[in-house]
Order: structure tokens, then sequence, then C-alpha cells
């Protein structure tokens, strides 16, 4: 068993690090308190091959996998989540299912545009009355001459407002069982009828867009549903599997972040005489942050390392998702606490780490529904 990244994954770990340094280090702090969208950060992003990191090479696409994900978001989230979680959607939620679902011709349209970083993707599964129960959406779509005709409003969409493709879950089936009746179709923003709605205004991620779509009799053609009519629903959890592994992966950038400027912090910051970090109480802290960091980028990795392999992770994606968040908040509240006072003011960056690290328990599945797919497997695998 050999935890070490190879040459490959090293070389990925070292472009997005020097990246992160260069592109985003000198700004996130000034994109988070304007929440403006980065949009040359993510045409360099483009530039230097991360938004089609994934995409099969005869795509467009540098063909690496999962664990090349994970490093690269790693990376960026450490720096800057809102581009980090921007660029898991796309690789995760985007990029993949319509690799492996789409057929010949939707690949050859979309991929190469979102690989090249031209058109950025989004993913639209969520409703205001459907969040944690996903399967509860009520976005119709009605068949119609060549295609289908789409109404609903969208909750809680990444990139929306600079979306050009949206991996977009509707009804097609009302009288199906629950779970059934759902397909998936890729919907571009230029649609009669499509329109993006409120924007929110976030605690964190503010450098993220995230809003709502209404959508009024938005015609979609037959030649843009993704997989098969009504088992749309079987491609939204099978995906979400992957964009886990990528908000896990946020996770522990966030968290390794909030350990470094802790450690800065406490070499520098003197009381009673001593660096605060000789006394025990803050040592104690950093010893345990850098314990639970190991243990959440461990879990990460192999729940990657699984899904490349083709094996089956749902239950381990669900685990490193769940471990690794609730340790990235644990992780930022210390943060803050070392840093005392100053760690409540702008001026130190942990303050917007805290922020940013509350979400990652929340979106792509809360804590409690990661729980809840972990207990349904482990009694699966009895």
């Amino acid at each position: 068993m050999d935890f070490h990244l190879d040459e490959e994954h090293r070389m990925v770990r070292d472009s997005a690090r020097e990246y992160a340094e260069r592109v985003l280090a000198p700004n996130a702090a000034r994109w988070d308190a304007e929440e403006r969208f980065p949009e040359e950060a993510l045409a360099e992003a483009a530039a230097a091959g991360f938004m089609g990191l994934t995409v099969p090479e005869e795509y467009g696409g540098a063909g690496m996998g999962n664990l090349h994900s994970a490093v690269l978001l790693e990376e960026l989230n450490a720096v800057d989540a809102s581009v980090g979680v921007t660029l898991s959607v796309h690789l995760s939620l985007v990029c993949a299912p319509i690799a492996k679902h789409g057929t010949e011709e939707q690949k050859r349209e979309w991929l190469p545009k979102l690989a090249a970083g031209e058109v950025l993707g989004a993913y639209s599964l969520t409703e205001p009355q459907a969040g944690s129960d996903a399967a509860a959406i009520r976005c119709r779509a009605e068949r119609v001459d060549g295609g289908w005709k789409l109404t609903g409003t969208k909750a809680w969409v990444t990139s929306g407002t600079h979306a050009g493709l949206f991996v977009l879950y509707a009804v097609t089936d009302p009288d199906a069982k629950k779970g059934y009746g759902i397909t998936a179709f890729l919907v571009t923003p230029d649609s009669e009828g499509f329109a993006v709605g409120k924007k929110e205004e976030k605690l964190g991620i503010r450098a993220s867009s995230t809003t709502e779509l209404v959508l009024e009799d938005v015609f979609v053609p037959d030649e843009r549903v993704l997989g098969t009519v009504d088992q749309g629903f079987k491609i939204a959890l099978e995906t979400l599997d992957g964009g886990r592994i990528g908000i896990a992966s946020q996770a522990v950038g966030i968290h390794r972040a909030c350990l470094e400027a802790s450690l800065r912090y406490s070499e520098e910051r003197v009381q009673f005489g001593r660096p605060i970090g000789d006394f025990q109480a803050i040592a104690w802290k950093l010893a345990d942050m850098a314990t639970a960091l190991d243990a959440s980028r461990l879990l990460v990795h192999r729940a990657a390392w699984m899904r490349d392999q083709g094996l089956p992770c749902t239950m381990e994606c669900s685990m490193a998702k769940l471990f690794a968040s609730r340790a990235c908040n644990q992780a930022a509240q210390d943060a803050v606490q070392i840093h005392g006072g100053a760690g409540y003011t702008k001026e130190f960056p942990v303050e917007r780490f805290y922020r940013d690290a509350r979400i990652t328990e929340i979106y792509e599945g809360a804590t409690d529904i990661q729980r809840l797919v972990v207990s349904r497997n482990l009694k699966k695998r009895k």
C-alpha cells in the first residue's frame, strides 16, 4: 500500500499551488468582500488545463481521474474556496456525467468547450421544497413535438449567473414512484423562457455566484436529454458521489489553510513573554488540527482512488464528506480562537476561512444525510 502521490499527481499539485499563490492569493479577500465572480481567475484556470482536468483526452481534456481532481481542489480551496467550489461543480457535476452518460454527439458538442473554459458548467437538482429530499423535485418536463418543455423553479445553483450549460433535472413522469420518473437535461441559458432569478447573499464563498433559476415553458430538444428518460435520478445520485469527493477536498483545503495560518500566528504572537504556541492549550489545538487534517485527506484520497478504479464507493464518499467537513469546521473554529480578537477581524484570513468552512457541512448532502447514507450502506454490506 503506497500512501505517496505519484509523479503525475505531484505535477497537478505543484501546478495548482503555483496558480493559487500567483492568481488567487492576492485577490481572494477582495473578491470575497466585493462578492465578485472572478472571471479572470477562471480564464487562467482554463489556460492551465484545470477546467478539463478529468475530461477524456479525445474530447480536449487531460484525461485524469478523481484523485487528480482531489489534489487540485485541495490546493485551490486552501487559498480561495469560491474558485474551489466553482471548479468542483464544473468537473464533478457537469463534465463527469456528460462524459459517462452523454451520447457521442453530446460529448463532442460540449466536452471540448467545457475543457477549454469556453463554457462553465452548473448543476441544478435542488428546488425550494426539495433539498435533502432531492427526489421531491417538482420542476416538470412535458413531452412536446421534438422534445420537452420545462417549467419550474430551481434553487442554490452554483455559478448560475455565469454558466453556459446546466445539467438540470425535471420530472417527466409525475405518476412514477418517488425517485423515478426524473430525467436529466442539458439546458442552455439562451433558451426562451429561461431566466436566472435571485442571487443569494451568503455568509461565505461570497465570490461564488449562487442563484435561483426560473423556467417557463423552456423547450429542450430530445437530443439534449442526458441518459435515459425517467432514469435521471440514478444519474443524479451517482454524480453526487463525485461531488462529495469534491466538497470533501474543499474541506481539506480550508482545513489546511486554518492550520497553516494558526501555526504562523502561534509563533509570532507573544504573551507572558513566550510565543503562544509554547502553551499547552494552543499546542494541543494545533496537534488535533493536524491529526484530523491527515485523517480527512486519507479518507478523501481513498474515496477518489476507489472511484477511479470503478469500485462501489458511495459509502466511502459520504464518509469522506462527513468527516472532512466536520473536521474542517472544528479547525476553523480553533483557528479563530487561537488568533483571539484578531481572528474576529478581517485583518487575518481565518475570519474568511471560518465563514467558508460552514457550507461544507451543508451542500452536496448535509452532515445528517451523510450519516444516513453511511448507515444504510453498513446494513447492505452486512
